[in-house]
């Protein structure tokens, strides 16, 4: 039993978990658990049993690994080992510390005993796998914590402090201490004292008004979960809970967790739990790589990316040097900065002395000098070659050696901006996404040169500031722009047809993204993307940029911040308006293209440009610029607001069959005055559609 220790103290069995990093309850810690229980049954000096964790704490729960598979339902499954605990005949007392959730919380709810330091912390937070707790604890929770707060840790799966649940039925002691002498002490306080198993499962729920409640709970539940099943099904758990013997109980648990777990919504969310943890594994690095010590960042620019990738750091605690040319866009910059924390004063998430130690955190400066010494910069001026040659021919004069020299370009040749220093191997991308200091999702660009080291340091980092990271090779707009630039040109396409910028942002916010592509390219700004056709058009000579937003732009309409664009906005708003002159401009630029409108149905706005999206993953995927489709689905999840209950568009594309996208793709590149080379059906999702396949079969995928 190498995951679980056993150790005979006077009269009590510890049973300590030791399955790394987080005691998950896979199946061979199950039958160990099961196992070790009959042993200290069976030893007649043994009085009373703790169960304690190791590591990070009791137990992370279920090893969401199994879902699906026969181990997950190989004997003993969870519900039996609850079952051995709750049945033994000797009492079981469950020492809590840092991380019990999920399982791990449901068996220490069937334990007779609990005790646990006050900063454990606790959760059920299956929701957000798409699921409810499937081994009692919508039935045992409420019985000990009360049904009210039982809905609401279930219902929101957020862990809380167990200090906050003392005095509950939950706890039969708490500790600052040591928390295995304090279970020591408790155990035979209980063998003292005579007291036996004491079982949740007898205890009643007592609630006043109790249909009146629970009318509010599902409304108030089912209007805030929208798509997701689960949130309302935890509550139906809950009223069987309630309402019905505990058995039943547990059946009608079980029943809608089943139901659940074959969802299309919680397939979408378990793809995505496994997706980040996939994110993190880099091919090719050798395991033994060592990070470089990151203690002090720069920043070259103080504009609107540069702000937030700041505050990203000091939020981390790390100090940043920022540097700007003029004294006006410093001041400006830094203003700004303190300006963006405004939200979480006012909600009381931040204090005005913790602010004030954020941003002292802050170094400003108008010289390079002052980043000799820092151990990474990030540069973030303006998206063009010849302003970044001049910054990383200073900064490779300048910084350090050893230093790591990173670009937050969106589109640009990282390798050639490596090739404007003499330290290549130091050289990364890092494109952070606006706002930078809110959105999670950091692509880590590997150039051809790029050291292992500085990408495995740079992949750390990201996990110190809280960016989910996803490793892209160098290709013009990595995995995210490229995609988005397909997905726009899928869009442009259907403007040009007959359908209208409203049309087609509704159509695709129906089916579930958080902004369409005409409100999105609004509030990034139209001249971002100009400039980008324009820097094509002189590289690709031969090929037509041409873009309805050109017209746009050179009217002024630039977007929200001119308040006008695809759209128009009214001052101080951020409702996107419909304009009757965009539509004029669009009629005229369909006459130019002598294009005869024709009616566009929703379908075909979804169609088309969910499915460009998947044809430009498929090239992404096998030309090697993202590892694992799983990583394009994080990227498109987290930068371009696809909808989580949907998986990413790789994941989406698997859900309705590689065959019917192949098939619709060659439909569209078949017909008239379409470009068939855009649409024709990359060869990677061509060939598993021909074999049946999907993309999570590949090889490296997450699932």
């Amino acid at each position: 039993m190498s995951n679980l220790d056993f150790e005979v103290s006077g009269a009590v069995a510890v049973l300590r978990l030791d399955n790394p990093p987080v005691n998950s309850l896979g199946h061979e810690l199950r039958r160990a658990i099961v196992d070790a229980l009959a042993r200290a049954e069976d030893d007649p000096a043994v009085q009373a049993v703790v169960l304690i964790g190791s590591g990070k704490g009791f137990s992370g729960g279920a090893d969401i690994r199994e879902f699906g598979t026969p181990k997950s339902l190989a004997a003993p499954n969870l519900h039996s080992v609850l079952r051995a605990v709750e049945d033994c005949s000797k009492p079981v007392i469950a020492a809590i510390d840092g991380v019990c959730m999920g399982g791990g919380l449901e068996l220490a709810l069937a334990c007779h005993y609990r005790i646990a330091t006050l900063e454990a912390q606790l959760a059920l937070p299956e929701v957000k796998l798409g699921l409810l707790p499937g081994a009692g604890g919508s039935q045992r929770l409420p019985r000990v914590v009360g049904f009210e707060r039982a809905l609401n840790m279930i219902v929101s799966g957020n862990p809380v402090r167990a200090g906050e649940l003392r005095g509950t039925a939950l706890f039969d002691a708490m500790t600052a201490g040591d928390l295995r002498a304090a279970a020591l002490d408790l155990a035979r306080a209980l063998i003292a004292e005579g007291r036996g198993p004491k079982r949740v499962r007898d205890l009643r729920i007592t609630m006043p008004d109790a249909e009146a409640y629970l009318q509010f709970a599902r409304n108030t539940v089912r209007g805030l979960a929208g798509p997701y099943p689960a949130p309302p099904a935890c509550v139906e758990a809950l009223t069987a809970a309630l309402k019905e013997p505990f058995e039943a109980g547990l059946r009608r648990e079980r029943e809608l967790f089943v139901t659940l777990m074959a969802s299309p919504e919680s397939a979408a969310l378990r793809h995505i739990f496994q997706a980040e943890r996939a994110a993190s594994h880099i091919n090719g690095m050798p395991a033994a790589v060592a990070t470089r010590p990151i203690n002090r960042v720069g920043v070259v620019g103080a504009g609107t990316m540069g702000g937030g990738i700041t505050m990203s750091f000091i939020n981390a605690g790390l100090p940043v040097t920022l540097l700007e040319t003029t004294q006006e866009a410093l001041d400006r910059g830094l203003a700004n900065i303190r300006r963006n924390y405004q939200g979480a004063l006012r909600k009381g998430s931040l204090t005005e002395a913790r602010l004030e130690q954020r941003l002292a955190l802050i170094t400003p400066t108008l010289q390079y000098e002052p980043l000799r010494e820092v151990d990474l910069v990030v540069e973030a001026v303006f998206e063009d070659l010849e302003v970044k040659r001049k910054v990383f021919e200073r900064l490779d004069a300048i910084v350090k050696r050893g230093a790591i020299l990173a670009s937050n370009t969106s589109t640009l040749n990282l390798d050639v901006i490596a090739r404007f220093t003499q330290r290549p191997q130091d050289v990364i991308g890092l494109h952070f996404f606006s706002p930078a200091n809110i959105m999670r999702l950091l692509e880590v660009v590997r150039g051809a040169e790029t050291a292992n080291d500085t990408l495995a340091t740079a992949m750390a980092l990201a996990k110190t500031i809280g960016k989910i990271a996803v490793v892209a090779a160098v290709c013009d707009g990595f995995i995210g722009n490229r995609m988005v630039a397909r997905y726009g040109m899928a869009a442009h396409d259907l403007l040009v047809a007959g359908a209208l910028p409203q049309q087609i942002d509704a159509a695709l916010q129906n089916f579930g993204m958080a902004m369409g592509p005409f409100r999105m390219a609004d509030l990034a700004g139209l001249d971002i993307g100009w400039a980008i056709r324009k820097r094509r058009a002189a590289e690709f000579p031969n090929e037509d940029f041409a873009n309805v937003a050109d017209i746009l732009c050179e009217a002024g309409r630039f977007g929200q911040k001119t308040g006008a664009g695809f759209y128009r906005y009214e001052a101080g708003a951020r409702e996107a308006l419909p304009d009757a002159a965009v539509t004029a401009i669009i009629e005229r630029y369909r006459e130019a293209k002598r294009v005869v409108p024709r009616t566009v149905s929703d379908a075909e706005i979804v169609e088309r440009c969910i499915y460009a999206l998947i044809n430009e993953g498929a090239r992404i995927v096998a030309e090697g610029i993202a590892q694992r489709s799983s990583d394009v689905d994080l990227v498109y999840l987290n930068g371009y607001g696809f909808p989580a209950y949907r998986g990413g568009p790789m994941f989406y594309g698997d859900s309705v069959g590689l065959m019917t996208v192949a098939r619709a793709l060659s439909r569209i590149a078949a017909a008239p005055g379409g470009d068939a080379a855009f649409w024709t059906p990359a060869p990677l999702l061509a060939r598993l559609a021909r074999e049946g396949k999907t993309f999570s079969e590949l090889r490296g995928s997450a699932t």
